[in-house]
């Protein structure tokens, strides 16, 4: 079943659905330009674009849509649409349309007598946690470029390099080997900025001590993301003890992760881990996030989501413990998981965790 089918059996009679935001236009029809609107019923759908993008719309979405260029306004085509099939509700996406825009719509839809409710976002954020063989497999070759420019920048990196050097050259050579693009801002931080854990790449030379770099491709519309920690210079007993608390903290939920183990359970065993250690405190964030279309979407690991929240088939998901010391450093490890359909954990992630020193 395809995610346009999947997300018509969501809607019930007399209902339609106002899609506007770039990454769900495209989950749900493969559309990847950043102009126009999805209306979907029951038994139809329609792709609205502007008529510079029509031949890029018949050869890119789903045969599932009926492509059109309105030549009026697109909400004005949109009540039309709605008025001719029926449509009572329009359901639309409260995170992503702006208030002007919704005054707007129901501008045009007051004539029509069709409500306004938001919930798109909640049920595409449901559906898209589960990825399939397709999404899987994009998601594969992302990461397999992720893994390649890490073993890239590993061959390059000097002490004389600066930060803002270090995010480019990883992202020049995810687009030179096959990537869409980078699937978030690159963070590559040293010595004390090493304790920020998204700090932001400086026009400044390497410092000594952690060099925290997280990146991700970006293929297929799909999403890839790793961390990896190295240290420029020498690492000391103190370092190398932290390291291997944060590797120990991961490796305790990479074994642990299952089918039907709980999301909640997962953060508290590598925490368990860090605060057993001595560092109290110093793990700030979720162990995790689910990673699909965007870099970060459901399901979460945290202490703080329902114990009934679970790891199930399809998810993909990091795990990525960290111990940051504010004003000393911090050191991030970050692989990313899938429950296969058979059950299966699968780690995407090949990159050697061993600690390294430039």
């Amino acid at each position: 079943m395809t995610h346009i089918e999947k997300f018509q059996k969501e809607l019930r009679a007399g209902q339609a659905a106002l899609i506007s935001s770039v990454v769900n236009r495209f989950y749900l029809s493969l559309f990847t330009y950043h102009d126009g609107y999805l209306l979907v019923f029951p038994d139809r759908a329609f792709l609205l674009t502007d008529f510079r993008y029509a031949e890029a719309a018949e050869h890119e979405a789903d045969r599932a849509f009926e492509i059109l260029c309105p030549g009026g306004t697109m909400f004005g085509a949109v009540a039309e649409l709605l008025s001719a099939h029926g449509a009572t509700t329009l359901l639309f996406e409260e995170s992503d349309l702006t208030v002007a825009s919704l005054e707007r719509l129901t501008d045009k839809l007051a004539p029509t007598g069709v409500q306004t409710v938001g919930g798109v976002g909640a049920i595409l954020a449901r559906l898209r946690a589960y990825k399939d063989e397709g999404e899987l497999a994009a998601m594969t070759r992302a990461q397999a470029l992720t893994d390649a420019a890490f073993s890239h920048i590993l061959k390059l990196l000097t002490p004389t390099m600066r930060e803002i050097d270090v995010a480019l050259e990883l992202e020049y050579f995810m687009r030179r080997e096959g990537a869409q693009g980078i699937a978030f801002d690159t963070i590559a931080v040293s010595g004390t900025a090493s304790a920020l854990p998204h700090g932001v790449p400086r026009d400044k030379t390497l410092e000594k001590g952690f060099l925290t770099m997280d990146f991700g491709a970006r293929f297929g519309g799909y999403c890839a993301d790793m961390t990896r920690t190295v240290v420029i210079g020498r690492a000391d007993a103190e370092m190398k003890r932290l390291y291997n608390t944060v590797l120990c903290a991961q490796q305790t939920a990479l074994d642990m992760a299952a089918c039907g183990v709980s999301c909640r359970a997962l953060d508290l065993a590598a925490r368990a881990v860090i605060d057993g250690a001595g560092y109290v405190g110093c793990f700030g964030h979720a162990l995790g996030h689910g990673v699909g279309v965007e870099v970060h979407e459901a399901p979460r690991l945290s202490q703080r989501v329902s114990p009934e929240a679970l790891l199930e088939k399809g998810h993909v998901v990091t795990v990525e413990p960290g111990i940051y010391l504010k004003g000393r450093y911090g050191c991030r490890i970050e692989d990313m998981i899938a429950v296969l359909p058979d059950g299966r954990v699968h780690n995407f992630t090949k990159s050697t965790k061993e600690l390294i020193e430039i």
